[in-house]
Order: C-alpha cells, then sequence, then structure tokens
C-alpha cells in the first residue's frame, strides 16, 4: 500500500558514548579531547567500533553529522608512521570538500609530528603535488579526475594502500564520475578497508559497494524517525478550467521537482506548451521524442534545471528521480494500479510525498477504483480562480549547459569540473551534476553563475581543446 510507505528504524534510541570508551592512543585521546570532542555523535558512535576492527562500512551520513572525524579517527588508528607511503586515501566530489577534509585530518592528527598529508585535486598546478609525492605521503585526500591523472602517469602509488575512504559517494556519481572511481580503484589492493558515506541509499551507491566492498556493514543515522507519508488530494474540476487548475496547484505549492501525468502524448504537448507560455520551468517527455531530445529532457530535470515534466505513462517508465516532491495526475488514469505506480514516484526514501488529482464529475468511478484498491477515503480539496497568464514562475535552483562532445571525443566529468573550477573560478560548489554521452554532454551550473561559466567555456579550453558550448532549453 503505497499511500503509507513505512520504514525500519533502529528500535533502540541511540546512547551518547565517550570517546574515552573507544580502544584508541592516548595521545590520539588526549588530542581529540583538546579539540573539544567529549561525546560521540550518532554516526561515529555506529561507525567507528566498526571501522576500527578493520570491518568494510557502507554509512549513510550527511555534511555535518561528524562522518569526517569518523572516518579520519579510524584510518589515523592504522597508519604506520615510520613508511612514507600512501596508507589511506580520501576520495571527495569537489576540492572544496577535500580541503575542508585535509584541515580536519590534520588537526586530528597532531598528535603526531611524523604524519604527511598531502591534497590532490584539479583547478592547481600540479608540479608541487608532484614533489610532495617525491617526498613520501600517508594520507591522499584528492578530487577524482587528478587522482587518475597521477596514477596514469606514475606520480601516484598506491600498492600500499590499507584505507579507502569514498566521501559523498552519492555527489560523485551525480557528476558523472562512476567511471573514474572505478579506474582509481582497480590500482589499489583488493585486501584494503573500505568505507562509503552517502547521503543517500540509491540503486547506484548499492551497486558500487557491491563492486568494492567486502561484507560492508550498513550503517545509517535519520535523526526524522517518522514514517514517510504520500499526502494524497482530490480536486473536483470542470473540463474547460482543468488546466487553470494545474497552473493554481503548482503556484501554490511550488515544488522545486514535480511530475505532471497525461494520457496521451497530444495532452502531454498540449499542456507543457500552456504551462510553458505562462512562464513555468517546464519539458515534455513523450514517446515521439528522438533519444537525444529524450536524453537532454531528463539530464535537465534530473539536475534540477527544470522544475516540472510533463509525462505519458510509457516515456515515464524506468524513471528515477531523486528528491521528487510531487506528482500531479492531469487526468486520472482507468487501472488504480498505474495510479500508485505514478504516486510511488514521491515520498521516498524517507521523505514526505505529495500526490494531487484534478478529476472531472464523469470520472468518479476512477476515484472509486483507486479507494477500493488502496483501501482508503478519497481527501477532497479545492482550487482557487487562477488566470494563466505570463508571469516568471518556478525558477529553478540550477541551469544547464550543453557541450558539443562527449565520450567519443575522450571527455570526461574531471575535465569538465577541472576546466570550470580551474582558470574558469567557478567553486565546486556551485556546479552540479555532469552528464556525458557518446556525442555530447551537459552540466548544471547554480543560476547565479550559469553566465559565467558559459562565457568561460566558450573562450576556454576543455583538456586543451575548443567545443561549441551554449545554455540547454
Amino acid at each position: 500500500m503505497l499511500a503509507r510507505r513505512r520504514f525500519a528504524y533502529p528500535k533502540e534510541p541511540f546512547v551518547t558514548t565517550a570517546f574515552s570508551s573507544l580502544p584508541l592512543d592516548p595521545a590520539l585521546l588526549d588530542n581529540i579531547a583538546s579539540l573539544g570532542y567529549t561525546q560521540l555523535t550518532p554516526i561515529q558512535a555506529e561507525a567507528l567500533p566498526h571501522i576500527l576492527d578493520g570491518k568494510d562500512i557502507i554509512a549513510q551520513a550527511k555534511t555535518g553529522s561528524g562522518k569526517t572525524a569518523a572516518f579520519g579517527i579510524g584510518l589515523l588508528s592504522r597508519i604506520d608512521f615510520s613508511r612514507f607511503t600512501v596508507q589511506a586515501l580520501v576520495i571527495c566530489p569537489t576540492r572544496e570538500l577535500a580541503d575542508q577534509v585535509c584541515k580536519e585530518l590534520r588537526l586530528l592528527a597532531r598528535f603526531t609530528q611524523n604524519v604527511k598529508i598531502l591534497s590532490l585535486c584539479g583547478g592547481v598546478p600540479s608540479r608541487p603535488q608532484i614533489d610532495s609525492l617525491g617526498h613520501g605521503v600517508h594520507i591522499v585526500v584528492g578530487t577524482p579526475g587528478r587522482l587518475q591523472e597521477h596514477l596514469r602517469k606514475g606520480n601516484l602509488k598506491l600498492n600500499r594502500l590499507q584505507t579507502l575512504v569514498l566521501d559523498e559517494a552519492d555527489r560523485m556519481l551525480d557528476m558523472g564520475f562512476s567511471e573514474v572511481i572505478a579506474d582509481v580503484i582497480s590500482q589499489t589492493p583488493k585486501q584494503r578497508q573500505t568505507l562509503l558515506f552517502s547521503a543517500t541509499y540509491s540503486d547506484p551507491i548499492r551497486d558500487i559497494s557491491k563492486r568494492f566492498q567486502n561484507q560492508p556493514i550498513s550503517v545509517s543515522i535519520d535523526n526524522n524517525h517518522h514514517d514517510s507519508v504520500i499526502e494524497q488530494r482530490f480536486f473536483r474540476v470542470d473540463k474547460a478550467k482543468r488546466i487553470n487548475a494545474l497552473g493554481y496547484l503548482l503556484a501554490y505549492h511550488r515544488p522545486e521537482s514535480t511530475v505532471v501525468f497525461c494520457n496521451t502524448k497530444r495532452e502531454c504537448q498540449d499542456i507543457s506548451a500552456a504551462l510553458d507560455n505562462c512562464g513555468f520551468s517546464v519539458q515534455a517527455l513523450h514517446g515521439d521524442l528522438e533519444q537525444k531530445q529524450r536524453d537532454q529532457v531528463l539530464v535537465r530535470f534530473a539536475n534540477k534545471s527544470c522544475s516540472i515534466l510533463v509525462a505519458t505513462d510509457v516515456a515515464a517508465r524506468g524513471l528515477d528521480i531523486k528528491d521528487l516532491q510531487a506528482v500531479i495526475n492531469y487526468e486520472l488514469p482507468w487501472d488504480p494500479e498505474i495510479y500508485v505506480h505514478r504516486i510511488g514516484r514521491t515520498g521516498r526514501a524517507g521523505k514526505q510525498g505529495l500526490a494531487l488529482s484534478l478529476c472531472l464529475e464523469t470520472e468518479m468511478e476512477r476515484v472509486k477504483a483507486v479507494e477500493e484498491y488502496l483501501k482508503i477515503t478519497a481527501k477532497w480539496d479545492e482550487v482557487a480562480p487562477f488566470q494563466m497568464n505570463y508571469q516568471e514562475r518556478f525558477q529553478p535552483p540550477m541551469a544547464t549547459l550543453w557541450i558539443d562532445g562527449g565520450r567519443k571525443n575522450k571527455l570526461r566529468p574531471g575535465d569538465i569540473l577541472g576546466a570550470l573550477t580551474g582558470e574558469g573560478g567557478i567553486p565546486g560548489s556551485e556546479i552540479g551534476k555532469i552528464t556525458i554521452f557518446d556525442e555530447q554532454a551537459f552540466v548544471a551550473i547554480q543560476q547565479e553563475s550559469i553566465n559565467a561559466a558559459l562565457a568561460w567555456l566558450q573562450k576556454g579550453k576543455i583538456k586543451g581543446r575548443s567545443f561549441m558550448v551554449r545554455k540547454s532549453k
């Protein structure tokens, strides 16, 4: 029953534990205390005992949860400081995060004077990095592209690696680094400890865990221990006013990501055109689209540079968008199972979902079918009068740049990221998902930086080559 999706959480409440209860070097414990750390955070209490025991873990933890200290204390406990070889590697999605990790690791490592920690990130000259590697390093923190570059050139050796950390793994996969990460990991010893940290437990995260971890222990800390609920609302409308009612629901709820379901391709095109004419950020997804067009539509919707996707059921098959906030049935399907499948795309991963359905008086039998199938009583609401006049609405948080080059041009996500964050000067935190196909690539940029990024890529180069670049519409 998808109207109310339940999730299992730990039955026992989290019990705060002192760092002193862990089997750590006394000097490390003293340093931890000097930093003001006294009690373990939930993720540290759950993960650190397993990390110290040498186990692989897959941990669901967000920034600010204390995860860096968790894996930092763990990997520092295993370092042999007398050997100046790379014994720990932390892979991060951006230079900013890598810098933060380096800073915290250096604070945690103050108990010893012998530790060498090096950042290997793009956007800065590689010569000083090569020189530092030549003098010997214990811990490397880096971004996928620059790590791969140093490995390819023989500057970085990972044959003595003991601990591998994938930090914010979901974001790295979103940015298109899966192949690069796989290449880097392939050059590490099979006998190693692998710690994977991610804000979500998506299928790609599970896949990478299966490929590179050995019987990992799952750790998940969720501060919102409540059921996920898909809130369902039904609205009686006249046929002539159905499009206005749709405009009202979108303007009232203002979800950042919404799928509007239609029953026909023609309806899909008409609704998309009507919403576009009124200033909504919208794309249509139907069976008449060529593969390149479909790819572009899905990329823009997934990377948050388009807020509304109007789709038919057939075209939406296989659609898996994280954080889908709302589903709107412009017209109810005849089959209640299709209704359940539609609304099941929202309210995932413990989050609240919203399912809104517009119904004509002649469609009440469809509502009854849904009620009987789900064993619920439909909750009815009203829409206010709404004029579908033009107005800038739903400015999405991101915009997308299209690049006329892809895998066949040997273009990688790291090349695009490096071009933007290096001489382009765009902060990595303002760069979203990078998607590369055989002959084209897309990169999401925050709205306030899109023009600067476009200007730089149009006049600059990616991987030493000039590419045609434009805003994707």
